[in-house]
């Protein structure tokens, strides 16, 4: 499993026409195939007057999951260029919904294939990107006489310290990621403790959690 991937910060709505046809493309972030199935169902609820609500989506942390559907209009005109755009982009955890109106011309496959594929990009020029980082959760506990020089010399070295608890010893909690260059290595931190509290200071690990950080925009 990957450690990080991108997708969006959050729903995102853009709309183009095309020889009178209008398509509006609704980007959400989901977490599972029931989630986008609920989010399609919306979409066709919000906009029942309208022909098409066709959709793709990438899930999990390498992108192993993909869908996409036409719904009704010919085959590989709608879904496959939606998803074309979100591989390109290189997202996961995201879902593309378009949905049609017909304007009264019909625009062959490859006007609709580019129709389809332009609505979700023009959706993407307008969302903020975010990177989803695994991070480690690392707890160190420490006489309360180091506590204080602990935590600053690591926040000095650019370890994340993330929160601090007290009771018959100190404890700090660092959040350690080995992809971004945002935080030392857990190997790092294990030597760093070690020289600031004489190699009194206990290191364990906690568990893992995911954050968004925050990248150029596309």
């Amino acid at each position: 499993m990957s450690s990080a991937y991108l997708t969006i910060a959050g729903p995102i709505r853009a709309e183009i026409e095309v020889k009178r046809s209008r398509f509006l493309c609704q980007l959400q972030r989901i977490g599972s195939e029931d989630e986008a199935r609920a989010v399609i169902a919306g979409v066709r609820k919000e906009h029942w007057k309208a022909r098409h609500h066709c959709s793709a989506l990438i899930l999990g942390s390498d992108g192993e999951v993909e869908h996409s559907s036409d719904d009704g209009e010919p085959a590989g005109t709608a879904g496959a260029p939606m998803l074309d755009v979100l591989r390109g982009r290189e997202l996961s955890e995201v879902l593309a919904v378009v949905t049609r109106w017909f304007g009264g011309t019909l625009l062959g496959a490859g006007g609709l294939a580019r129709a389809y594929s332009g609505a979700v990009r023009e959706a993407l020029h307008d969302s903020e990107i975010v990177q989803r980082v695994r991070f480690e959760n690392v707890e160190i506990s420490v006489a309360h006489s180091h506590a204080g020089k602990l935590e600053s010399e690591l926040r000095s070295r650019g370890f994340d310290v993330v929160g601090t608890r007290f009771d018959a010893t100190a404890h700090l909690r660092i959040a350690v990621s080995a992809d971004t260059g945002r935080t030392g290595t857990r190997g790092e931190l294990v030597a760093t403790v070690a020289e600031l509290t004489a190699g009194t200071g206990e290191v364990v690990g906690v568990g893992t959690s995911w954050r968004d950080l925050p990248v150029s925009r596309f």
